[in-house]
């Protein structure tokens, strides 16, 4: 795997003395040249597969038509809306219209600049990897109210207010989510977290695990999360007023947002490159990011799209709890369990996967229980007669 301490020693064997700087900056572009065109392509290789996948779920074909299994799909939807007209309405803020897809686009492929793909990742060791992927993450609020916001249009700003709210909403429990990594990891270096772990976190801290996963599913804004595009009612959100090019970054940026989360999630749960030899730890790495990839595709064939507020209502009623419980309980176990040079051991690890999974089992039983079909009805609709339940169901 490409580093950039292996690139730059290559490029400065090259350089004149006194431009080692060039060969700094030469490097640098070449590692953003890289890291960019393999994170579009694997997008793009991504889309053809979601959309076979949920052909299959939904017993039809999906993408056939082009090249082999439907293969050059993806080329021939890119190529299609680059040659689309580019329409800007008139009354819209022109410089913010053009500026919100570019600016949802580049977080993602920043966090692919930081994640350790082996001994040394693409930039090197990043002591507040953990805090740099969240705050680089949280940039799509703000190219999400850009978007809707420019467009003047009053559908495109509902959605926008929609997924400023929800995203700043799950924001806060996937980000204590974490909080229990960064305890037993004892660093926020995505590299030392990898390290860290001699019994993968997801088995350690399964609520931990449940929590991220449910607020990142929910910040990418896919199904049953998906209130902020609600073609139903919004026509298509805050993205309603885009074409061409434009809407092509939207949605690069949405089918991207996917494999972030698997790469961060393999990184901080399923122990990054570690795995059995002889196969490279590469190679380990694409198969737990594939798995965790296939596990959200489920997930979003299977679920229906929430209401919004019990979309609102999970985060604040469900994860946000659940994320504090982790907290605690993981603080109470390393305090108890760490030894005197700040590790765990094997032991004491396992007594702690014990303990956590009695608590993720009886957290979620009562969170379920507490959110069921019952609570989440909205004040004053009317309850179904026996005799509606029957016509239904005779349907």
């Amino acid at each position: 795997m490409a580093s950039f301490g292996n690139i730059y020693d290559t490029v400065v064997g090259f350089a004149p003395d006194g431009l080692e700087w060039a060969a700094f900056v030469v490097a640098c572009l070449i590692l953003a040249f890289i890291v960019i065109n393999a994170a579009i392509m694997t997008t793009a290789l991504y889309v053809w597969f979601e959309r076979r996948v949920l052909g299959r779920f939904q017993n039809r074909h999906g993408p056939n038509r082009w090249g082999p299994f439907g293969i050059l799909q993806p080329i021939a939807d890119i190529l299609k809306l680059i040659t689309k007209e580019d329409v800007i309405p008139d009354v819209a803020d022109k410089r913010v219209f053009n500026l919100a897809p570019i600016v949802l686009v580049f977080p993602g492929l920043l966090v692919f600049s930081v994640i350790p793909f082996g001994e040394q990742s693409f930039l090197g060791k990043l002591n507040v990897g953990v805090l740099f992927v969240l705050g680089v993450t949280g940039i799509n609020t703000l190219a999400i109210i850009m978007g809707g916001w420019a467009s003047r249009n009053k559908y495109a700003l509902f959605g926008a207010i929609r997924g400023a709210a929800m995203l700043v909403s799950y924001e806060v429990p996937m980000a204590l989510g974490l909080v229990g990594v960064v305890i037993m990891a004892g660093s926020m270096a995505l590299s030392d977290v990898v390290n860290s772990q001699n019994v993968f976190f997801i088995v350690v801290q399964p609520l931990g695990f449940f929590v991220f996963m449910a607020a990142a599913l929910a910040e990418m804004s896919r199904a049953p999360f998906d209130m902020i595009e609600s073609e139903s009612e919004l026509g298509s959100g805050y993205h309603t007023e885009y074409s061409g090019i434009k809407f092509a970054l939207f949605q690069l940026a949405e089918f991207m947002a996917p494999i972030v989360v698997a790469v961060v999630a393999t990184a901080l749960f399923l122990g990054g490159t570690r795995g059995i030899d002889p196969i490279p730890g590469q190679v380990w790495f694409l198969l737990k990011a594939f798995a965790l990839l296939f596990v959200l595709l489920w997930t979003r064939a299977t679920w229906p799209r929430l209401r919004v507020d019990q979309i609102m209502g999970f985060a604040w009623k469900g994860l946000f709890p659940l994320s504090l419980v982790n907290i605690f309980v993981v603080a109470i176990e390393a305090f108890i369990f760490q030894e005197a040079d700040g590790t765990i051991s094997s032991g004491s690890l396992w007594v702690m996967t014990g303990i956590n999974w009695i608590v993720f089992i009886g957290a979620i039983v009562f969170i379920a229980n507490l959110l069921g079909q019952g609570k989440l009805r909205r004040e004053g609709a009317p309850t179904p007669s026996p005799l509606a339940n029957m016509a239904a169901e005779a349907d």
